[in-house]
């Protein structure tokens, strides 16, 4: 049996209008539809799988405000049994370094935790690093950007697909692993599910319940910030080329001069 938690982000719909906010540049959360990010779909699939070869427990975690209730109820109706909810105002603002610091004390106080599943990176920070981080504060081994995942007893297998090659790669648990898309393909949430969803456990927990402290986190303690930004430029026509029997020379002399070639 293997007691898995999926951490788990509710981020705006990539098909939505995204922006940051005029005083902060901080993410707009409101000015877009909210969705659990796709990525962690597949990492939530991966533990039911892992749960329905071997037995154990699925508990979902997340830091975030109230409407990330929506996204922790999607994985609850895919079939996890619990989920821990970390929702604190002071957590506003937070790069990826605090972010994690919080995720790793939310971890330390879930009994009987074997293994830690997260996606590769979220589609509104991107910063991909997350679970690494965490490996790092809780001294577990990690397996990141994994395209395929085993386990076998105490003994984690996986797939990591890079521009060298296919790297095999095991650790000991417990562990922490992040996935990429070409893991699995997520089930669709059935009618049994979604209403069971609305029966299971969500535990709600401030900062101050796991022993963080306001100073840690927020964004006045931020080891960046971002202090502008500005619209990205609308796109432009294309450069047509006639072919006068030089077309081929003339696409090559327009890749040299944007220095793509």
């Amino acid at each position: 049996m293997t007691n898995i938690v999926v951490l788990i982000k509710q981020v705006p719909d990539t098909w939505s209008e995204r922006k940051l906010t005029d005083g902060d540049f901080t993410l707009d959360r409101e000015a877009a539809d909210a969705v659990l990010d796709e990525i962690n779909e597949r990492a939530v699939e991966e533990a039911l799988k892992i749960k329905e070869a071997d037995g154990g427990e699925v508990t979902v975690l997340t830091a975030g405000p109230e409407r990330a209730t929506e996204a922790i109820r999607k994985a609850l109706s895919m079939g996890a049994d619990k989920a821990i909810h970390i929702k604190d105002d002071q957590m506003h603002g937070s790069d990826a370094v605090q972010t994690a610091y919080v995720l790793a004390r939310a971890l330390g106080t879930v009994e009987g935790v074997e293994l830690v599943i997260a996606g590769n990176e979220a589609t509104d920070g991107r910063v991909g690093a997350i679970p690494a981080m965490i490996a790092e504060y809780l001294e577990l081994p990690h397996l990141t950007h994994l395209r395929k995942l085993t386990v076998e007893g105490e003994t984690l297998k996986g797939e990591r697909e890079t521009d060298d090659g296919i790297f095999h790669i095991e650790a000991d648990l417990p562990a922490i692993v992040s996935v990429n898309e070409k893991i699995n393909e997520p089930r669709f949430p059935s009618f049994k599910g979604i209403m069971a969803a609305k029966k299971k456990e969500v535990q709600v927990v401030t900062l101050a319940e796991i022993d963080v402290e306001a100073g840690d986190v927020g964004l006045e303690n931020a080891g960046s910030q971002v202090t502008a930004s500005a619209p990205k430029p609308p796109k432009t026509a294309g450069e047509r080329v006639s072919d006068e029997g030089d077309g081929g020379t003339k696409v090559a002399e327009y890749l040299v001069s944007q220095k793509i070639i």
